[in-house]
Formats: structure tokens, sequence, C-alpha cells
């Protein structure tokens, strides 16, 4: 599939949540989560204003906060920048699991978060993944991804080298083929 624009990806079902916790760090968070399908007033002045219904806005991003478990966040319309990054990835997942219908992708989702973050954001992917919802982690933390992966694709210089099992395969092994200590013995060169 080609796209040749992000909206086309978030038409067909894709979300992704980049790395960076810099993305439009002033907005609240439920305007954040809507950004690019913001909710409009209903009626005629909807047409010459375009007003947002910011309070729809709101109200559905404090149900879906609540619904991850991320209950630290009690105001809504902070900005994003005032918030940890635990608490700005999780309302990044949480408006990717509500718009991405067919599929996530998370771009090494706890990048510069700590330890107690990183567990949380690695408890909502599990979360995510007991809705059936395909996720593609991108990560070099191997523990993590050892923890959540149904399958593991190892990629060497920018091209997919393997597909691997984390139940039948170590990480140690997994590096190996990272770093081309070791050749998978289905590749052929």
């Amino acid at each position: 599939v080609t796209f040749s624009a992000p909206i086309e990806a978030r038409n067909a079902g894709i979300e992704t949540v980049y790395q960076t916790l810099a993305m439009s760090p002033v907005l609240s968070i439920a305007v954040k989560m809507f950004m690019g399908r913001e909710l409009r007033r209903p009626g005629i002045r909807v047409i010459f204003f375009l007003q947002l219904d910011r309070p729809a806005m709101e109200k559905f991003a404090r149900h879906k906060i609540s619904e991850l478990g991320l209950m630290t966040i009690q105001n809504i319309n902070q900005p994003v920048e005032t918030r940890t990054g635990g608490q700005r990835q999780g309302a990044a997942v949480a408006g990717a699991v509500e718009f991405g219908s067919k599929v996530i992708i998370l771009d090494e989702p706890a990048a510069a978060l700590g330890v107690k973050e990183s567990r949380r954001v690695l408890e909502l992917i599990q979360d995510v993944k007991s809705r059936g919802i395909p996720i593609i982690l991108l990560s070099h933390n191997m523990p993590r991804v050892f923890e959540v992966a149904d399958q593991i694709h190892v990629h060497q210089l920018g091209k997919r080298l393997c597909v691997i099992d984390p139940e039948q395969h170590s990480m140690s092994g997994a590096l190996a083929y990272m770093t081309g200590a070791k050749v998978p013995d289905d590749v052929v060169h």
C-alpha cells in the first residue's frame, strides 16, 4: 500500500504514535487526540464559523483516558507539555486505540520514559493486544519486545532479515541476527 499523505493512512484505519513527545506540546490532550478529525458543533452556525465541539471532545477524551487506566490525568484541558512522559504517551496511545481500527504503529513508545512510565506503556500495549487490534512496535529494547511480541521482524541495514517467534528464539539469538554475528537458516546470500 502506498499513501501520498498521512491522512490517507488514518482514513485506512492506521494510527501512529511517534517517538517524540514534543509534537504539538501547547495543545490540550483532548484537542491533540482529535487533531485532524475535530468534532464540529452541530447546526447552521458550523457552516459559517466551523466551531469545534470542545465539550464533546473533552468528554470523549476523558472517557478514553480513564478507560485505559490513566486516572492521574485530572484536567483534560491542561497543555500536553505540562504532563509527564508517560501521561503524554498514554494519551497518544489512547487516541490511537480509539481511532486505529485496523493497525497501530508505535515508534519507540517508551523512549525517554522512566521505569514506571515504561511499564504503564507496556501494559497499554497488552491491553490493546487483548482487544484484537494489531500493533507494529518499532523498538531497540529487546526485553520489551520479547515481553509483548507475537513475532519479531529482525532488520539489518534497513531490510528485513528474518521473522522469528519469541517463544522459540532467545533474545541473544535475535541480537546476533541484528548485528550480523549469526545468519538465520532461511536467508540465502
